[in-house]
């Protein structure tokens, strides 16, 4: 059940993590291929690359989806007990333990998201596109296996999934131990997706500039040849320094409404069947 879920949320939030990255890699209104608002990206993107454009990249989330999940939560899982022989506090524990699957998550992640972000850059239309398959094995002949081929963008990933998962669990178990439990079934359901949207919306607002950083090592360089952005904390510098402050927020708005709602899914899901294994196993 949780992997159709999975499915279903995937296809239905991937065109706008596709919106998203191409936010995150165009440089502001002197960029050629500029999109003005989220409505115009969709209008443009529609109209030049057709309804299948919006779905550019979707196989490598899919094939990635099952291990990233069970990484991020076994892994949670595995970290708290660790921590429970420290004397931590339990807001410490759950922030801590979030920040360490985040950066064991993406270990497994980054190779899809490199291949998924290269995708998604690609402005031809759908039937244009290589393949999954075929846009792999270029990036591996022509770059490699490692930091600056098929592993590039490592540290900008752990930032984004370190982060991501110390805020999205910390805040989540921790809001969710001071509000009150609800009797009504409908209500205590309505109590946890609303701490796990919030927990989502906070945790996107605070990794996005890891994001970015994501999004310009892994996509297009602006001078075919030559590599611009290489590192984490350089590219965040350099796209302040020429962009402004705000640019380390492109693409936060679709950003948002895929990982509120979906961030509330995912854990419901994972809290019910969690639930529903320690009373049957």
């Amino acid at each position: 059940m949780s992997k159709v879920l999975s499915l279903v949320e995937i296809c239905l939030m991937h065109p706008l993590d596709l919106v998203k990255t191409r936010f995150q890699i165009q440089k502001g209104t002197t960029d050629p291929n500029h999109y003005k608002s989220l409505g115009d990206s969709f209008r443009v993107i529609f109209k030049t690359e057709g309804p299948f454009g919006f779905y550019k990249g979707i196989l490598p989330p899919i094939m990635a989806e099952t291990p990233k999940r069970a990484v991020k939560f076994f892994t949670f899982e595995q970290y708290k007990k660790l921590l429970g022989y420290m004397s931590l506090s339990p807001a410490l524990t759950f922030a801590i333990a979030g920040l360490g699957s985040g950066l064991t998550e993406a270990i497994v992640v980054n190779p899809f998201e490199v291949v998924k972000v290269g995708l998604q850059a690609n402005r031809n239309s759908f039937a244009e596109q290589p393949s999954t398959m075929d846009y792999a094995r270029y990036i591996i002949e022509k770059e490699g296996l490692g930091l600056q081929g098929l592993n590039k963008g490592f540290t900008a990933t752990l930032g984004r999934h370190g982060l991501f998962n110390m805020v999205y669990f910390g805040f989540y178990f921790n809001v969710k131990n001071i509000v009150p439990v609800n009797q009504d079934p409908t209500l205590e359901f309505l109590r946890k997706f609303g701490i796990g949207f919030l927990s989502g919306t906070i945790a996107s607002v605070i990794n996005i500039p890891f994001d970015v950083a994501k999004s310009r090592i892994q996509g297009p360089q602006p001078v075919p040849g030559q590599i611009k952005y290489r590192t984490c904390f350089k590219t965040i510098a350099t796209v302040y320094q020429e962009e402004g402050f705000s640019a380390l927020y492109k693409g936060l708005i679709p950003k948002i409404l895929r990982l509120g709602p979906g961030g509330a899914v995912m854990l419901l899901v994972y809290e019910y069947t969690y639930s529903w294994l320690q009373k049957n196993w």
